[in-house]
């Protein structure tokens, strides 16, 4: 077994970008994620890579479409305004089918907010972030290990499908430590022959653009677009089931918020009742799949978010609005309990699925 390493969320995710053959980072700091700048910008100069401080995300979003261009694995990194910042750039990204890994380590808003902890930006990931008709793949890890795991896969997903892959995480998981197996499995980066990286004479010319004045022609782009999101749902869809065999409450989370609702789910048992946990790892593409399983076998699905509820929406999508979904959430920074969470599960087994 591999020697495991003591390290924060922040500094896993940067050590996995480098060895899943990151080599250019670009970004600007801002808390509850500087850290991911500061690592790489004592680690990058040692490997041959390209670390930049950009004058803002703005100008960081845009050097990323530059490399990315190059067929080069890029990432960027920032925390919830910052990710505002990016948007337009993320939306040029999409419109121009290249791959990038984004990570948001998200702060309370809206506005500039708090610097602690939130769930809040899940709406702007999982729709895009940008303007226009187009789809991010979102990872949220609920671990130390995760973070690494999850960026490899993130770089992997990326330059499968041509497309922005973003880790969706909290302030929490960036500051936490936990030791990290960093004995990762890394794919190498496929064949890109559509990257700009100079013809030598040899090829036609890559023309890597987001624009098309075209009406025909653009909507054939986004229908194409949304045929190879179709295969990504299908495909690429992650979640975790905790205690689910005979669940009777079910409890949605991700991120800090599953850990502390699997704490809650455990306490729940010990005291007779019959509470699960289902964990998406995509938020999007959205597990559709268990919940929808879920709505048939149980009282009441629970959304415990660190917002003012926006993941609850897809969760009663994929339920079909069979049984009562409520929301257990703090807002601002603040991180629901165990004991917030058991309080809620509790209230779900004694009404029977009645709405709250």
């Amino acid at each position: 077994m591999a020697d495991k390493v003591l390290m924060k969320g922040n500094e896993a995710i940067a050590e996995a970008a480098i060895l899943a053959g990151c080599r250019h980072y670009f970004g600007y700091p801002i808390t509850p994620q500087t850290e991911i700048a500061a690592y790489m910008a004592k680690r990058m100069p040692k490997i041959g890579g390209t670390f930049l401080q950009a004058e803002s995300e703005i100008a960081a979003i845009n050097m990323v479409y530059g490399v990315s261009s190059a067929g080069k694995r890029v990432m960027t990194s920032s925390s919830s305004p910052g990710i505002s910042l990016k948007g337009e750039g993320l939306s040029y990204l999409a419109g121009a089918d290249l791959p990038a890994l984004v990570v948001n380590v998200q702060r309370g808003g809206p506005g500039l907010g708090g610097i602690q902890p939130s769930q809040s930006d899940y709406f702007q990931a999982t729709r895009g972030g940008g303007h226009g008709d187009y789809r991010m793949i979102v990872l949220a890890p609920a671990s130390v290990q995760e973070m690494a795991d999850l960026t490899v896969k993130g770089f992997e997903l990326a330059d499968t499908y041509r497309m922005t892959a973003m880790i969706l995480a909290d302030g929490t998981m960036g500051q936490m430590m936990e030791p990290v197996d960093l004995e990762l499995t890394v794919t190498p980066p496929p064949a890109k022959p559509w990257a700009a990286t100079g013809t030598g004479m040899k090829r036609p010319h890559n023309i890597i653009n987001s624009l098309s004045l075209v009406p025909e022609e653009l909507e054939e782009l986004n229908f194409a677009r949304y045929r190879r999101y179709a295969q990504i749902e299908e495909k690429e869809t992650r979640w975790e089931e905790y205690r689910m065999e005979d669940a009777d409450v079910c409890v949605a989370a991700f991120g800090i918020a599953a850990r502390v609702s699997k704490n809650a789910v455990n306490e729940a048992r010990k005291m007779g009742i019959r509470a699960g946990l289902i964990r998406p790892i995509t938020l999007w593409p959205f597990p559709k799949v268990p919940f929808a399983k879920a709505a048939g076998q149980v009282k009441e699905i629970i959304s415990v978010e660190l917002s003012m509820g926006q993941m609850i929406e897809d969760v009663r999508l994929a339920s079909g609005c069979r049984v009562p979904v409520t929301l257990c959430n703090r807002a601002g920074g603040m991180i629901p309990t165990p004991e917030q969470v058991l309080d809620a599960i509790k209230r779900a087994a004694e009404n029977g699925g009645a709405a709250q």
